[in-house]
């Protein structure tokens, strides 16, 4: 279901829910973005959960932006953690690392991608990454190449990869939003991949499930997102 087909007034609502904050990230990154929305009213940055690693159980490593980032939320309320608690309870022995960045864009992520496979020698990537790409205008070419280097890299460790897919609202334009959301399934269908249609199905559509601030998912929307995003990590799992 296309959740930003239905008015113009829902689409600039979910406008406000996807914007996401600026990272703390040298502004190289965004050398070639179009101006950046107005940034959020938020101090602080969103904080990486810290999660329990089991010695010798390989790792699912989320690499998202501030939407897997728990921003906002209690320590430990995201849905990283929520992952981490559901694989201990159905006995699947993994570890989740959670390498999210607050506003991070697919240039930020593939210019970080080698060194984090390096470090965390992920067994599946979770890759959710783009919205703010889509906020900032930027090409869907672009894009893809950025989401396309992410996924080589993952693949050179042997890495399996799950494509998160993000929506922009159609007062982007028509052919600009089609083309947006068809870069993540085209990339997904043409490797092979695990795909997440949407990571925010079920959660845009209901404006109670974000925070103050209009920005960000709250508390009682992370399990929603987990049931996304376990759709299509499930099948990948082995006991």
């Amino acid at each position: 279901m296309d959740i930003f087909g239905k008015s113009v007034s829902v689409s600039l609502q979910c406008l406000h829910l996807l914007l996401l904050l600026p990272p703390a990230l040298p502004m190289a990154a965004y050398a070639q973005s179009a101006p950046a929305p107005a940034p959020a009213t938020m101090s602080t940055p969103a904080a990486t959960p810290t999660l329990p690693a089991k010695a010798g159980a390989p790792n699912i490593v989320i690499y998202g932006d501030s939407l897997s980032a728990a921003y906002g939320l209690p320590q430990g309320a995201g849905w990283p953690t929520l992952l981490q608690e559901r694989l201990k309870q159905k006995k699947f022995n993994y570890n989740v690392v959670n390498v999210s960045i607050s506003g991070e864009t697919s240039a930020g992520g593939a210019a970080r991608i080698a060194l984090t496979v390096r470090e965390t020698r992920p067994a599946v990537l979770v890759l959710a990454l783009g919205a703010n790409d889509g906020l900032r205008g930027l090409p869907v070419a672009q894009l893809r190449d950025n989401l396309a280097a992410i996924i080589k890299a993952a693949k050179a460790v042997k890495c399996q990869v799950i494509v998160v897919g993000m929506r922009m609202p159609p007062n982007y334009g028509q052919r600009y939003t089609e083309q947006f959301q068809s870069s993540f399934t085209d990339l997904a269908k043409a490797q092979r991949l695990a795909l997440v249609p949407f990571l925010l199905e079920g959660v845009a559509q209901r404006p109670e499930l974000f925070q103050q601030d209009q920005l960000h998912p709250t508390e009682a929307a992370q399990p929603l997102i987990l049931e996304n995003v376990w759709k299509a990590l499930n099948p990948l799992l082995k006991k």
